[in-house]
């Protein structure tokens, strides 16, 4: 098997296994699996707004994928996607509170995406430069940074930044707040997909176009697969490290766009409710390739909303596991095929 047709063949194939093995739980709970799967459909892209809450939960799927799936192509796992959104999330949420109620929407919407993805590259490279600096490996540092994250980000909200009587940040003001689409088209029926929804594919053709047809995106390769022979023909590695984990980090507090300039229009505790470990698994269902995380994200953002959408008939827990298995088999036949 090419390395071309892995890519898309084990996949599929560990999709098609896990909703096997899921229907096989749903059988066991007492459920008729066909008739579970066919509501899944109908409340997510077979309505309006069903495909609405698909999207959305998808353009942050693909934000955090994008900060795993990067410095991954260096060799390094950034578990830190989470703390990298939350942070980019707060900066964006005090940005946004603090600036003129004047200001136009455009520069407004600008300042807070950068300071969003600004604290989100910070805290990708406090990672890099533990691992290069220190020796300090990236998994560890960055699950601990997911920790100190909501340290942080918990202790000024509680203490600094919290309205009286609320859990949340003031509000941003309103230039800064990204349209809904269904306010300008018509279209998803009042649910909280918005604009940055065009955003995180543009950022996806970026990260493909930067590392396949750039020499940078070559020379960060080879720091992945070879990093002695690229140390040898004068490639620096450590700086190659330090670009992937603050570009991950960018792309991660880019997320902000969507859930808080597009959705809540504040930071409030618990607001990213785990997404940037989610994007863990888009990112390895993609083999963590930039175009591919767009359908698997389309992927979880199904399974993330449908799991919700028939939780009336079976436990939502059912379709993370669904997730787990999906990821726990491409690791598998990823490893299987690699001995044939």
């Amino acid at each position: 098997m090419t390395r071309k047709t892995s890519q898309i063949f084990i996949p599929i194939l560990s999709i098609l296994t896990a909703l096997f093995v899921s229907s096989l739980i749903i059988i066991i709970v007492g459920r008729d699996p066909v008739m579970i799967f066919q509501k899944m459909f109908h409340a997510t892209i077979g309505s309006a707004y069903g495909t609405g809450q698909v999207i959305f939960r998808m353009t942050t799927l693909i934000l955090v994928g994008l900060a795993v799936a990067l410095p991954f192509q260096v060799k390094l796992f950034n578990i830190g996607a989470e703390g990298q959104l939350q942070m980019g999330t707060f900066a964006a949420a005090l940005t946004g509170a603090v600036l003129p109620a004047s200001l136009p929407a455009i520069p407004a919407i600008t300042l807070c995406i950068l300071s969003a993805m600004g604290a989100g590259a910070c805290w990708g490279l406090l990672a890099g430069i533990l691992k290069v600096r220190f020796g300090v490996n990236e998994v560890i540092a960055t699950i601990m940074l997911n920790f100190i994250a909501q340290g942080i980000t918990g202790y000024l909200l509680t203490y600094h930044f919290a309205m009286p009587s609320t859990v949340h940040t003031q509000p941003i003001i309103n230039a800064a707040t990204i349209p809904a689409i269904s306010s300008i088209t018509g279209l998803f029926a009042k649910s909280p997909a918005n604009l940055s929804a065009l955003f995180s594919p543009c950022v996806a053709l970026l990260f493909w176009v930067i590392l396949f047809k750039s020499r940078f995106g070559y020379e960060m390769r080879a720091t992945g697969l070879q990093p002695d022979a690229a140390k040898y023909g004068g490639i620096n590695t450590g700086l190659h490290t330090l670009a992937a984990m603050s570009i991950g980090g960018a792309a991660a507090g880019f997320g902000a766009a969507n859930i808080m300039l597009g959705y809540k229009h504040y930071y409030e505790a618990g607001m990213t409710g785990g997404i940037g470990f989610t994007g863990i698994a888009v990112a390895l269902l993609a083999g963590a390739h930039p175009l591919w995380i767009l359908l698997s994200a389309f992927f979880f953002g199904i399974l993330e909303y449908g799991g919700l959408t028939v939780n009336a008939y079976i436990p939502k827990d059912i379709f993370m596991v669904i997730e787990a298995i999906t990821i726990l088999l491409v690791i598998a036949f990823s490893a299987l095929g690699k001995r044939l």
